[in-house]
């Protein structure tokens, strides 16, 4: 198996929220080895109605090496974990999109059809997000913004550092 590693993009309202996710998260896929910087998203008013204004992006790297088959298991598993925090209402206050890092792109798994998505197992889908190429992992014409900011980059590039270290070990 080439090497290939989990990214979990959070998306909520405050800081605290990052935290009391970690632990949920760490049970199912396994120890963080590396946290993005946090980013201000305002990019759309897409998830306000549902979460709120002044949303917070972050982005973890998981440790363990995955086999990116398990791609729609893994949305299905943070899906899951989105449900556990839903407020009173019923409403999200996270929003957890895996993908599936490599040396050579970053695939998304989403719950919405598109020309560009894959369908994966029922109501999941894979988007190739990014390419790497002329060192750095470049967007395409339905990159989401966020993942187009040096925020993401730098994160994404030291993540794949780490697979570069796994792939000579």
């Amino acid at each position: 198996m080439k090497p290939a590693r989990l990214i979990i993009a959070l998306l909520v309202q405050n800081r605290s929220r990052l935290n009391q996710l970690e632990p949920h998260l760490t049970a199912r896929f396994g120890s963080i080895i590396l946290h993005s910087d946090s980013l201000d998203w305002n990019f759309s008013s897409y998830y306000e109605p549902e979460m709120g204004k002044d949303l917070i992006r972050q982005w973890l790297l998981f440790e363990p090496l995955v086999n990116p088959t398990n791609l729609a298991q893994f949305k299905r598993l943070t899906m899951a974990i989105e449900d556990q925090f839903r407020d009173l209402q019923g409403k999200r206050t996270i929003n957890l999109d895996p993908g599936i890092l490599t040396l050579h792109n970053l695939v998304l798994a989403t719950t919405k059809d598109y020309s560009h998505r894959i369908c994966l197992a029922d109501d999941v889908y894979a988007e190739v997000t990014l390419i790497f190429q002329k060192g750095k992992y470049q967007p395409l014409n339905w990159t989401y913004p966020d993942y187009k900011t040096s925020t993401c980059q730098n994160f994404l590039l030291n993540a794949r550092k780490t697979l570069l270290s796994s792939a000579t070990s």
